[in-house]
């Protein structure tokens, strides 16, 4: 389809472009769906056979000027996680909740480190890049897990409190990589290379924090529906491009402006409309990640990205299983709550992108697949994995369970992407 495009001017091509990148995201949920597949799955797939690697519909030029969206998309997810950071919510979750979270999150990321440099040789900036990628989860596919089974209890309140937590820990953990690659790069350690990194992420903390009381300052009751989501998708952007002008992820800083105007407004409804309007940004986000995916390189990454598939489950598992046995837990969060914290997506594929940038161009596209594909398994696996954590811990009844057994977890959009 290519020299079609030589008789389109520029514009004609990028509206095209979306067009087919929506549409091709539509028609593949519509298979996944069939297959009660989460649609997250459907459109990295829509991507893979749209892309250079299939039919390649989409010219490269496109797609490699898509880059801007994997910041649009993260300061939307970001956003969206910061309404799980509620200051009673925080109170509840105790010590306790933070040393599990901390467990199995760091877990994960250390013997993944570990295992890419010592079994597989492969350099330390990789290795510690991928470690701390390893701790993210995605929430998404347990939360509506929970939210079909109406589950309840200690396990589900447990579980709510370190898949919120979990992002926290992993945005930190790749905020201070970060700067240890930047600073092994440079080819010498300094403490500017550590603190500056470090100063320029707690004044993206700081803007988040100003921007989450100003918006609630703004949204005053009188204010209109649309100019209500006017002005959050204007501080998102802004936001997004500051971060960008001083190469930080909008990641923490979003997730702080969430959570500052969810604490000083209490205003749910916001929330609910951006999840409104995200859906073909999420969409476009992850169909342009599957673009990216080579598969090609598949091959090459085949054992690396099985290894990392594998060893960051175990990971994730005994991180929990031990920290969960420390804190005295009961019996049923002890051994059934790592089960629920397999899925990653949205947030490891933008971190992907991210540390793509920090590395030589075939060792980032390696990154960069192993994380796409490793996505992909993980979304397929986790609903199930989370339901069944739910069964065998008894959070869903017994009587239940005879009237659930044959649905299965299909997650929409905007319950997909973090």
């Amino acid at each position: 389809m290519q020299p079609i495009y030589s008789t389109f001017n520029e514009s004609t091509i990028v509206l095209y472009s979306i067009s087919v990148i929506l549409f091709a995201g539509f028609l593949m949920t519509r298979i996944t769906k069939k297959l009660h597949l989460p649609n997250v799955s459907g459109y990295i797939l829509a991507g893979v056979l749209i892309g250079p690697s299939v039919c390649n519909v989409i010219p490269e030029s496109v797609i490699e000027h898509m880059g801007f969206m994997s910041d649009i998309a993260l300061a939307f997810i970001a956003f969206g996680v910061g309404k799980f950071f509620k200051k009673e919510v925080l109170k509840k979750a105790g010590i306790r909740v933070i040393l599990v979270t901390l467990s199995e999150a760091l877990t994960a990321g250390v013997i993944v480190t570990l295992a890419m440099h010592y079994l597989f040789h492969l350099d330390w900036n990789f290795s510690l890049i991928l470690g701390a990628i390893a701790t993210a989860t995605a929430p998404a596919s347990t939360m509506m897990t929970i939210h079909q089974y109406h589950a309840k209890g200690d396990f589900v309140n447990t579980l709510l409190q370190v898949v919120a937590l979990d992002d926290v820990v992993c945005l930190l953990t790749f905020s201070m990589v970060v700067a240890v690659v930047n600073a092994r790069t440079t080819g010498s350690v300094s403490v500017s290379d550590i603190v500056i990194p470090i100063l320029y992420n707690i004044g993206g903390l700081a803007v988040g924090f100003l921007c989450g009381i100003v918006l609630g300052k703004l949204i005053t009751p009188s204010r209109s529906h649309d100019n209500r989501l006017i002005l959050v998708i204007a501080m998102l952007m802004g936001i997004s491009g500051l971060c960008a002008s001083f190469d930080l992820s909008p990641l923490l800083s979003c997730m702080v402006f969430g959570a500052t105007y969810i604490n000083t407004t209490k205003d749910k409804a916001l929330f609910h409309q951006i999840n409104d309007f995200t859906p073909p940004v999420m969409s476009i986000f992850f169909i342009v990640s599957g673009m990216n995916l080579d598969l090609g390189a598949i091959t090459t990454a085949g054992v690396i990205g099985a290894a990392y598939f594998i060893i960051r489950i175990a990971g994730k598992y005994a991180g929990t299983y031990l920290s969960c046995k420390a804190t005295k837990m009961s019996p049923e969060i002890t051994k059934y709550m790592g089960l629920a914290l397999i899925p990653q997506a949205g947030v490891a594929i933008g971190l992907a992108f991210l540390g793509q940038r920090l590395l030589p161009p075939d060792i980032g596209n390696l990154l960069l697949t192993i994380i796409l594909s490793s996505s992909v398994l993980y979304e397929l696996i986790g609903p199930a994995c989370a339901k069944m954590s739910f069964f065998l811990s008894g959070t869903i009844k017994r009587e239940d369970k005879e009237r659930f057994v044959g649905q299965s977890v299909s997650p929409s959009l905007h319950t997909s992407t973090h």
